[in-house]
């Protein structure tokens, strides 16, 4: 299988978990080296599995071609998070210890990306997430609800539809 390919494997519990890890270590990078942006370190909303990812975790039918990952921040009058951030990882390339136990996925990128919210630091993750897929104005809200969102973080709302309603 070549990677231009998509993989029809399901994704999991723990595929979503070890997205949800790997979106916690870039955010701990990118504080490390950017400190004006540390405020936002505190006001993570959530993390969700975004796209066709996310489509296919929901169908099993649109296969996977890589796996976007966005965390939503709540506001701060201090710092926006920057739109245009994106950062790349390669599933599998992470965690060089542990042997990989998803071969389906290997290769496969993982875009991490985010976005500052209107919302309150202790905002219900799903009803704001809605709110902005739904009434968003942005490119990036208009192109996330044309498929689908799942979250990821928090933990215990792992899994969890966001959109579509």
């Amino acid at each position: 299988m070549t990677l231009q390919t998509r993989s029809q494997a399901p994704i999991t519990a723990d595929d979503l978990a070890y997205l949800a890890r790997i979106a916690r270590l870039d955010r701990k990078a990118f504080f490390d080296r950017h400190p004006c942006y540390r405020v936002l370190a505190d006001r993570v909303i959530c993390v969700a599995l975004c796209q066709g990812a996310a489509l296919h975790f929901l169908d099993g039918r649109n296969g996977v071609k890589d796996f976007d990952v966005w965390t939503f921040y709540a506001a701060h009058p201090g710092a926006t998070y920057p739109p245009r951030r994106l950062i790349s990882r390669v599933f599998g390339d992470t965690r060089p210890s542990e042997p990989l136990d998803r071969p389906e996925f290997a290769g496969r990128r993982i875009d991490l990306l985010g976005r500052s919210l209107n919302a309150d630091v202790d905002a219900e993750p799903v009803t704001t997430l809605r709110h902005y897929l739904s009434e968003g104005p942005t490119r990036s809200a208009c192109e996330l609800a044309r498929k689908a969102v799942i979250l990821i973080e928090p933990a215990s709302r792992l899994g969890t539809v966001v959109w579509p309603r």
